[in-house]
């Protein structure tokens, strides 16, 4: 019996130690951050069928075409994914019962919001049902994706009837495999689109800007090989060297032969693949490679040779790294002189489609207006057109995720899709060498479960890109002493951080006089590189009261500037600022009739373009800023 108790004992216990290491194995993996499945690197350089155009559109306010009134699925007549034509169905069963056609609903020009496709959807908030019908000739043993830039806030995707997958997370790419799928000749790619959020959401239910529901980056149909590179990271590590990952996709993915080259330096490596279709190698920089930097923002042509699949890429060589309270730029300390900026092109209706024309007249306006080299693209991921366009003209980059004001911090689906949107957009952007900077939070309240939540997507960002800088936009604590203000940061956060970022608006949100800016004090860890990420003021473009330079005014906003650009020189850790904003941008909340009227007015210019007087102010401290430190 003592035998018998024994071997059960024994038995259960080797049980236990089995659900052991699998519970330890299942913690490890959630541990790991999403990466995306497929990823298509750089898949705006691959050749590509575009669906942007022309695509029918239809509103959806109570989403009869998601679900029947009495919780059952949409009926027939309802479910606008359907693959049929309305018309013909109709015509020949004079019965039938259908509440829509989008063939014959009305069109708009992709991508772009829903705001502006026409005066009443303004401020419509909700599900939108978009049509594309496309010619495809696809080829035998090849792989087509549809692959989208972005849209805003949910989608759900239909080709031909069938429904390809959902995605949350209005600001990154996504892609679906559709082969086997596509079909020769005429197909119908249906989008559900939802703009409404909710507790849980990241971003939150309220912001500071427009929602912009919609399909705001481009479309298109992408076709591989069979086997092909699904991510290429190219890179210059801080010891010199060049390291190159790369992951193949495919049934051949395991011990492929593989050849990176940067044919403009005549470097070329060969390699294959391990027994995952992955491939890692290092190699010294050449002499003759030239370092990115604003002042040289040199870009190299890259390939990736493997199999049938040549994988390309324009990517610069460039080192970032904080030492001590600096933050040095291929081994030098440099001055972030920068503005922050959101995805919105210039005019006085836009609808977030940044094209390279767009992005250019923005970020000109920073670098040569502004005698600028650094850029916070606030508030979420902006458009790769974007972050492309800023390596060849050479700006740096602060990029962040939408974690912003009232996150629901202890909701483990909320934390899933922040961490989901870290890895989209890292993945994404991660060969720009403009980008020196992922941002985890905007103004987030200090508590445990923040403080957890936002740990977590720094070690992510840490995971998925080592050899970048982490922050995140913090508020500060304030007391008096010395019969003036002192501006305290005592945020735990600061500690998993490589730089720290806070946003200041004494003198506008508070009721400080202008002229006290200056002796505002700031009491932060001196060891850390600090950055002023936004500061700013409201002013209406040719709004004038040099008398009494009341707010709103450009004279206020002017002043402003003096006496924060004052304080800000007093700070010794200070190695960087973006202000509060370039343009003036839409936002709902913004409601006062005169100055307002439903824009966001801290912007140096108004929407059209128009440079209020603090642009110049800012312009002139930045380019002495310039001649002390790059």
């Amino acid at each position: 019996m003592m035998r018998l108790w024994k071997a059960f004992s024994l038995a259960a216990l080797r049980v236990l130690m089995v659900v052991a290491a699998a519970l330890v194995a299942m913690t490890a993996l959630e541990a790991q951050p999403a990466r995306p499945r497929p990823l298509l690197a750089a898949a705006d350089l691959r050749p590509s069928t575009s669906l942007d155009g022309q695509w029918n559109y239809s509103i959806d306010p109570y989403r009869d075409g998601m679900g029947g009134f009495h919780g059952g699925s949409a009926g027939t007549g309802h479910r606008r994914y359907d693959d049929v034509d309305v018309s013909a169905v109709t015509a020949a069963d004079p019965l039938a019962l259908y509440e829509y056609d989008l063939d014959h609903s009305p069109v708009a020009t992709l991508p772009s919001s829903w705001l502006t496709h026409d005066p009443t959807m303004r401020h419509y908030e909700g599900l939108v049902w978009y049509q594309r019908r496309f010619a495809a000739a696809p080829i035998a043993g090849m792989r087509q994706f549809l692959r989208f830039g972005a849209v805003n806030y949910s989608a759900d995707v239909y080709l031909n009837g069938r429904k390809l997958g959902h995605h949350e997370g209005g600001f990154t790419p996504f892609a679906f495999e559709v082969t086997g799928l596509v079909r020769k000749g005429d197909n119908r790619l249906v989008v559900g689109v939802d703009s409404e959020r909710n507790p849980a959401s990241v971003p939150p239910l309220v912001t500071d800007w427009e929602s912009y529901g919609g399909i705001t980056r481009s479309v298109s149909l992408i076709e591989t090989p069979a086997t092909y590179v699904d991510d290429a990271w190219i890179r210059l590590g801080r010891d010199g060297r060049i390291a190159v990952d790369v992951t193949l996709d495919g049934a051949g993915a395991a011990g492929q032969a593989v050849r990176f080259a940067i044919p403009a330096l005549g470097l070329k490596l060969d390699g294959h693949t391990d027994g995952a279709g992955r491939w890692t190698a290092h190699i010294p920089a050449p002499r003759a490679l030239h370092r990115w930097s604003p002042d040289s923002p040199s870009l190299y042509d890259v390939t990736v040779e493997a199999g049938a699949d040549h994988w390309r890429d324009r990517v610069g060589f460039r080192t970032v790294e904080v030492r001590g309270a600096r933050i040095l730029l291929n081994g030098r300390p440099i001055f972030l002189r920068g503005i922050c900026m959101h995805e919105e092109e210039l005019g006085s209706d836009p609808t977030r489609a940044i094209t390279p024309a767009a992005a250019r007249a923005l970020l000109t306006e920073v670098k040569t207006g502004l005698h600028g080299n650094f850029v916070r693209l606030a508030h979420y991921p902006h458009s790769e057109v974007t972050t492309r366009m800023a390596d060849e003209i050479g700006l740096l980059l602060w990029s962040e995720v939408p974690v912003y004001w009232l996150i629901a911090w202890d909701n483990p689906e909320t934390l899933a899709r922040a961490r989901a949107m870290v890895a989209e957009n890292i993945l994404r952007d991660r060969n720009r060498a403009s980008i020196i900077l992922w941002s985890v939070g905007n103004e987030t309240p200090i508590g445990d479960a923040r403080n957890a939540f936002l740990g977590t997507l720094a070690d992510d960002v840490r995971t998925l890109d080592p050899d970048r800088l982490v922050t995140a936009a913090l508020l500060t604590g304030r007391k008096e002493q010395d019969g003036h203000a002192v501006m305290v940061m005592a945020d735990p956060l600061v500690a998993k951080l490589d730089v720290m970022a806070i946003n200041t608006y004494n003198g506008w949100y508070t009721g400080d006089a202008l002229a006290d800016l200056p002796k505002i004090g700031w009491q932060t860890p001196a060891d850390k590189p600090l950055i002023f990420s936004e500061l700013g003021a409201d002013a209406l473009a040719g709004f004038h009261d040099p008398a009494t330079k009341r707010k709103f005014s450009e004279e206020f906003q002017a002043d402003y500037y003096r006496q924060t650009l004052a304080m800000a020189a007093k700070i010794p850790n200070l190695v960087g600022m973006s202000p509060w904003i370039l343009k003036d941008f839409r936002s709902p909340r913004r409601q006062h009739p005169v100055y307002q009227q439903g824009w966001n007015r801290k912007g140096l210019i108004s929407e059209t373009g128009r440079r209020k007087q603090a642009f110049d102010i800012l312009a002139a401290w930045y380019a002495e800023r310039a001649k002390a430190l790059p």
